[in-house]
This record gives structure tokens, C-alpha cells and sequence, in this order.
């Protein structure tokens, strides 16, 4: 197949032949020849894979059947995650409609000066890519009118809503007509993306050229352990001495490891340069210039940075650090091997983050083959982490006398102590526990009778059981240590008081002029006798 096929119009295959393409890749062949038609798509295709030109030319082409457009309206609106992506999208753009009357387009996005970008926009736009934190400020200031847009993309739609954009991008979409056509192309096309799908587009069509575990069949892949930081430092710096190594790209997890280790390479020599997200668009411009101008060898990078980075001369890629989601691994190492190219992608990884390389193989479908540098060695041997889960409820439970198969548990074969079924006794022939006799069999115990011959149906119930005082033996007791037995003694009322009964009588009166109560007590408060002499506790009687 080729681009003649498509239905472009003759402006665009010339300038698309000039570019040096001749046959449209397969994201391009599925996708523009539906765009034409006017259908709204979602589209799922690898990084480098070409789908710029497979959303570009389609709105490039209907600019081109339209008559000038002499308002300050945009009639084609893209919408990227970072600065570098949307740069990378407007030179595209103005590289495929080179040859197109008077096609203005303008970059709108965070780190630039607003002078440039209100410039711009007060004249006439026809395609304007930006990112949607500027474009808010923009729209909020009314400086840009998106009323006529005819045709909407959202690139890497997955990652604007990692970054948190989903609120900026709805009222984005809000602003726009409703009989617009939008073309979203993302990684992945289901759960939060299926969702903002379903609010903006009338019956998209979606095109999927290949899943995440079929994607970079032109990229080896190998995976490293090292045993901590300093041996990891020692792999890489292996690794970057490699001859056939044309220009490297190194991801750190974070911006301040992005600096700290392209400090560290320079040291060691290695023509190299960091960037991130804190650095203003004058340096990113000037690093990313560097790079594909081959003046910088070595490119360490954060995800967001690297989005959008296109530099052919990228023959290796490392995981310095592992990233946080597995779709940014498929990202990452898609920095290499571009247009096609074969490319090379290392990760390095230490024994505590084999959950996280377990995590990116069963995302891509397929293990990280693992290897060992001759005297770099780690001193542990990692276990495999990858498992093809294909097939794995194919066994029933109890299917092999045990749980998934396994003997001993569930059926099949006897558990452990027990004899088979067909020796066992009767339950009730079964001897005592520990040779003791069974209940029935006990003997008396001191003169009673044995438990079976016991009478415990005859003793009374308790509501029909005699009162206290007439039970045999209860008024007979005798008295206890020479006190009158409980039926003979005074009552309680009638007992004389303490001080007047015989055995206080040796304390004698109280001492005259003691006072009837201690300071601070009060007479008609009572108190606590406890722990007071006789003649203390009389005053409180």
C-alpha cells in the first residue's frame, strides 16, 4: 500500500513524498482512510509507530477542501501533555502542509513567554497544539476562540490524564461544537479513557494495531540485578562503554536523580546532560537541540520530559530506575529503536524491586530475559518472576486428590494418621481415649454408686426444693468457735452499742477535752470509720 491509495489530496503526497515517506505504516493505513470518512476514532498503536501523521494529515487534508479561513477562529485543535510533544507535532505539521496556501499554525504551552504566544494567537490560527494548562489560561483570558474547530485530537490522551488534566481537558471539549470530529490515540483504551470517550465522541470507532504485549518486536530487551546502588553505578557505567552505543537515553525516577546522575557520568567523562520538568523551555530547547545534533551522547531523563522525544540516533535505553506504572516501560525503551530502527533496552533492577519487574512482564505479556556481566556478578541469584498465567483454571479442585491438583488435600489420597476407610471400626466400638475407660464403664468413686446407676432423675427440681431452715442438718450445726448457733442469736437491731459491750470495756471513757470531731470535718457529713481506733470510731457511732 501506498499514501496515492489513501485519498489525500495531491498537496499533501507531494509534501509527504518530499518528507522521504513512501508507504504509510499500519497505524496510518487503519486510521486515515476512516478519518477522511469523518468518523470519530480511538486509536491504541505503539510509540514511534507514525500516528502523527495518521491524525495530522486527515485534518491537513480537510483544511485543504475548505475555503481560506479569514476569522481568528482555529479550525484544528491538538491537544499533547508536554512541551516537547507539542513541538514535535507542530513541526510535523508544518512539514506536511509545506505546501498549502497560507497555513498558520501556533504552539501554545507552559514554560514559554506569553508574548510570543499572544502575538500568535491575535491573528489568524489555523491549527493550534498546545497543552491544556496554557490553553486554560488563554481561554480563560478569551484570547483564543475555539468555536469553529472542526477537528479535535487528544495525543497520548493516557498520559493528560495521569498528569491530572482530565477537569482542564472537559472544559477544553466544552468550548468546542458538538458536530466536531475528535480523534483520541492513547496506550491503552479502556477504563478512564473508555470513560472521557464516552462523554465527548459520537460512536467512535476503535482501532487497536497492536496490544502492549505485542509492541517493539525491534527493541532486545534485557533485565540486570545488581545488589545495591554502587553496583547498579557500576553496570551502567559498563553498559554506556559499549562501542556500538550511538546515543543513550537513562531514566531516573525523579528530577533531582536526573541531575545528580548526569553530574556523575560528566565526571566519568561521558558527554552528558539531564532533563526534567524544572528546567525552563529555554534549556530543554538547547538540550534536546544538543542531542539531536550529536554534540550530547548521553540523555538522562524523566517520563515527562522524554515524552515526545524523536531522536533517531537512540540505540539504547536504560531503566536506571524502574518507573512506578508498567505502561511507561513500554514508553521508556519506544525512545529506541524509531522509524523502524533495531534498538537496545536495558533495565536495572536490585532484588527488592523484583515485584515491580514481575509487574511490567505481565503487563507486556512476555519475561525480561535476564543476564550476567562476566565480574559483575550479583552475589544473589534472582528467581524468575515471570509465570504464564494461560491455562491455570484448568484443574478443579480435588481433580488429583489435592487443591489445584496437588495430592493431599481434598480427596484422593488418606490424610495423615488416619487409616483407610474400610479399617476403621464402628464409632461405637471404638475403644477410650488413651486406654482410659469409657463413661459407662467407670467404677465408684469412694462409695458412690458408678454414673450410670446414679438417680439424677429423682432429685427435686429447684422450685420444689424445701426452704433453708428445714433442710436436715441446717438448725442442727453447731455453734462456731462458742458463738450461739445462727438461729439463736439477738437481731441485728437489738445488739448493744460498741462502746458498752464487754469486750471495749478495757479501753476505757474517752480523754476529756478531745475535740468530737477532727479539723476540717464536717458534723453532719458522715465519714469512714475504717482503719480507726475504738475510741476514735465511737466519736462516728
Amino acid at each position: 500500500m501506498s499514501f496515492d491509495t489513501l485519498g489525500l489530496a495531491p498537496s499533501l503526497l507531494s509534501a509527504v513524498l518530499k518528507a522521504g515517506f513512501t508507504e504509510p505504516t499500519s497505524v496510518q493505513a487503519a486510521a486515515i482512510p476512516k478519518a477522511l470518512a469523518g468518523h470519530d476514532l480511538m486509536v491504541s498503536s505503539q510509540t514511534g509507530s507514525g500516528k502523527t501523521a495518521a491524525f495530522m494529515l486527515p485534518a491537513l487534508n480537510r483544511i485543504s477542501h475548505m475555503p481560506p479561513n479569514k476569522g481568528s477562529g482555529v479550525q484544528v485543535l491538538v491537544l499533547t501533555p508536554t512541551r516537547e510533544l507539542a513541538m514535535q507535532v507542530a513541526d510535523a505539521t508544518k512539514q506536511y502542509g509545506a505546501h498549502l496556501r497560507d497555513l498558520r499554525t501556533a504552539v501554545v504551552v507552559g514554560g514559554m513567554p506569553y508574548g510570543a504566544q499572544l502575538k500568535a494567537l491575535s491573528r489568524r490560527v489555523d491549527v493550534l497544539v498546545a497543552t491544556p494548562g496554557r490553553l486554560i489560561d488563554h481561554l480563560q483570558a478569551k484570547r483564543v476562540n475555539l468555536s469553529t474547530v472542526h477537528t479535535l485530537v487528544l495525543d497520548e490522551a493516557d498520559r493528560m490524564l495521569d498528569m491530572g488534566f482530565i477537569e482542564d481537558i472537559e472544559t477544553i471539549v466544552s468550548r468546542t461544537p458538538e458536530d466536531r470530529q475528535t480523534l483520541l490515540f492513547s496506550a491503552t483504551l479502556d477504563g478512564t479513557i473508555a470513560r472521557l470517550a464516552a462523554k465527548m465522541m459520537r460512536d467512535p470507532q476503535q482501532i487497536e494495531i497492536s496490544g502492549h504485549k505485542q509492541k517493539h518486536s525491534n527493541i532486545t530487551q534485557s533485565l540486570l540485578y545488581a545488589d545495591d546502588n554502587g553496583h547498579k553505578m557500576r553496570l551502567l557505567d559498563h553498559l554506556l562503554r559499549d562501542s556500538n552505543l550511538d546515543q543513550a537515553i537513562v531514566f531516573t525516577s525523579t528530577k533531582r536523580g536526573a541531575d545528580d546522575l548526569a553530574d556523575r557520568l560528566a565526571d566519568q567523562g561521558f558527554a552528558a546532560a539531564a532533563l526534567h520538568g524544572d528546567m525552563n523551555q529555554r534549556q530543554r530547547t538547547r538540550t534536546l537541540g544538543m542531542l539531536q545534533k550529536g554534540k550530547l551522547r548521553i540523555l538522562v531523563a524523566t517520563d515527562v520530559a522524554a515524552r515526545g522525544i524523536d531522536v533517531q540516533g537512540i540505540s539504547h535505553a536504560f531503566n536506571y530506575d524502574l518507573p512506578m506504572q508498567a505502561e511507561d516501560y513500554v514508553h521508556r525503551i519506544g525512545r529506541t529503536g524509531r522509524a523502524g530502527r533495531s534498538g537496545l533496552a536495558y533495565t536495572l533492577a536490585t532484588h527488592s524491586e523484583r515485584h515491580k519487574v514481575r509487574r511490567i512482564e505481565h503487563f507486556i505479556g512476555q519475561p525480561i530475559p535476564a543476564e550476567v556481566i562476566e565480574g559483575l556478578e550479583p552475589k544473589k541469584t534472582a528467581r524468575p518472576t515471570y509465570t504464564d498465567r494461560k491455562g491455570s483454571g484448568g484443574k478443579k479442585f480435588g481433580s488429583r486428590g489435592g487443591f489445584g491438583g496437588k495430592p493431599g488435600f481434598g480427596g484422593g489420597k488418606p490424610s495423615y494418621g488416619r487409616k483407610p476407610e474400610g479399617d476403621r471400626a464402628p464409632y461405637g466400638d471404638k475403644p477410650a481415649f488413651g486406654g482410659k475407660p469409657r463413661f459407662a464403664d467407670k467404677p465408684a468413686y469412694e462409695g458412690r454408686p458408678a454414673r450410670s446407676e446414679r438417680a439424677f432423675g429423682d432429685k427435686p427440681a429447684f422450685g420444689d426444693r424445701s426452704p433453708r431452715s428445714e433442710r436436715a442438718g441446717q438448725g442442727d450445726r453447731p455453734a462456731y468457735a462458742g458463738r450461739p448457733a445462727r438461729d439463736d442469736r439477738p437481731a441485728f437491731g437489738d445488739r448493744p452499742a460498741r462502746a458498752a459491750r464487754p469486750e471495749f470495756a478495757h479501753k476505757g471513757p474517752k480523754p476529756a477535752g478531745r475535740p468530737a470531731a477532727r479539723p476540717g470535718f464536717s458534723s453532719g457529713k458522715p465519714t469512714s470509720t475504717r482503719g480507726k481506733s475504738a475510741a476514735r470510731r465511737s466519736e462516728f457511732a
